[in-house]
């Protein structure tokens, strides 16, 4: 399915697909042959586009979220009439493509290449058994057999204790070596994207699990397979980054090569902004891009507040480790972040994920936690980054430059129910204006182009 039709708008997306590995998916059921981002570029240099808007889902993305997702977001941009009409004023060559960016994001999808193909669902795995569900995470955490020999401890564990009020001390040991076998890091803020964490307790996790539950009336974390979900968020977090780095940023300097006068546009979601995040930074957090992006849209980001941070408050002497993007200009127009207090997957979650749920409430307060996530604070540690509020559909935004902006976007992102709140209430008319106003801040100077 490499280009799909938006409903009723007469506009297309071209879907290009990783693998668990970042390794592009050529799996196209249309037949043709060759990857999908060779294709492209091939096709931008013999005929560039103005301006590419590249898009990518976050957590919980398989094949048929994502399509349903592009077709909502991507949808909703290409319907504010008005705002292309003022951009097509501005510069009448404007001629814009769109590239949605999947990758394996939640460890129990179905990945099929089409829509409603397979059914390797999670819940579909539980229904038929314990040994199907070992295999439905090993598959999606890493097939290796430590991780398999923790998988069966804890999930039968979980089979014949299932009202346990405490870990018991089986399933600790298990769950310690499941996040050895995965090679996940415990680095504290100053860590990469993806170990930017407290080490793990798998004790702590399960019981403020249940403190979760309690407050959204439970049970909504699985009870002793809680800390399992704490383990997945982290192995797709690392997966996001891993993607970003390996996959994602040299293709953004293949496209920016070949379409020397391209205006290219990032915009992300959830942990698609660890992926857009990660791409900018390059491997190691500081590898070089051809030349600038032209703007940058993260919105309800689970990554980390001092991501970009050229020197942590809390902790003096870190830099974070996206802290590059600005100190080397990588964003010649604005890197816009949106948060929502009725966001309670970035409000809620990420703390429990981090191992600090007594942060739970400080979303209601004016202290910035040390464990937070940009969804909920913006990125902080900055000096000169702006606090705002997210405009109607008829708003004009005063950007700069390579300045942030932190946008309160809770008068518009607050629809959602259940523990992940409003986290996916991203395709409303406001948030497609805000993308189209930060790019065309770009577009009215000409933006990233030489």
């Amino acid at each position: 399915m490499p280009f799909v039709n938006l409903p009723d708008d007469g506009d297309r997306y071209a879907l290009i697909a990783f693998d668990e590995d970042g390794d592009e998916r050529a799996d196209d059921p249309d037949g043709e042959a060759g990857c999908l981002s060779l294709r492209l570029l091939e096709r931008w240099r013999a005929a560039p586009p103005t301006d590419v808007f590249l898009w990518c889902h976050g957590w919980k993305g398989d094949m048929p979220a994502a399509l349903d997702q592009y077709g909502r977001w991507i949808g909703a941009f290409a319907r504010q009439r008005a705002d292309r009409e003022a951009a097509q004023a501005q510069r009448p060559e404007l001629r814009i493509e769109h590239v949605g960016l999947h990758w394996p994001s939640q460890p129990w999808g179905d990945e099929e290449m089409a829509e409603g193909a397979g059914d390797a669902s999670f819940a579909a795995a539980a229904a038929v058994g314990p040994q199907a569900l070992i295999d439905a995470y090993a598959e999606r955490l890493g097939d290796t057999p430590r991780v398999r020999a923790a998988l069966a401890t804890i999930v039968e564990v979980a089979r014949t204790e299932p009202d346990a009020m405490r870990l018991p001390v089986e399933a600790q040991a298990a769950y310690r070596d499941l996040d050895w076998a995965l090679g996940l890091r415990s680095e504290g803020i100053g860590g990469d994207l993806s170990s930017d964490r407290l080490p793990f307790d798998p004790e702590q996790a399960f019981d403020d699990a249940l403190q979760v539950d309690a407050a959204f009336g439970g049970p909504s974390l699985s009870g002793i397979l809680a800390p399992l979900r704490q383990l997945s968020f982290w192995t797709m977090k690392k997966r996001g980054q891993r993607i970003g780095e390996t996959a994602l940023h040299p293709l953004l300097n293949r496209l920016l090569e070949a379409a020397p006068a391209v205006r290219l546009h990032l915009v992300g979601h959830s942990f698609g902004c660890v992926v857009m995040s990660s791409a900018l930074a390059g491997p190691g957090g500081d590898a070089p891009l051809r030349r600038p992006v032209a703007s940058c849209v993260l919105i309800q980001g689970a990554m980390s507040i001092w991501s970009y941070s050229p020197d942590i408050p809390l902790q003096p002497g870190t830099a974070g480790y996206c802290h590059g993007i600005l100190t080397h200009g990588k964003v010649s127009g604005p890197i816009v972040v949106t948060r929502s207090r009725h966001d309670s997957a970035v409000g809620v979650l990420y703390p429990w994920a981090a191992g600090v749920a007594s942060q739970l409430t400080l979303a209601e307060t004016s202290a910035l936690p040390k464990y937070g996530a940009i969804g909920a604070f913006g990125l902080q540690g900055i000096d000169g980054a702006a606090d705002a509020s997210m405009l109607g559909v008829d708003g004009v935004y005063p950007w700069g430059e390579g300045d942030v902006f932190n946008l309160d976007a809770s008068q518009f992102i607050r629809k959602g129910q259940g523990i992940s709140g409003a986290h996916s209430d991203i395709d409303g008319p406001e948030v497609a204006h805000l993308i189209w106003q930060a790019a065309m801040a770009a577009i009215a100077t000409n933006g990233n182009t030489p």
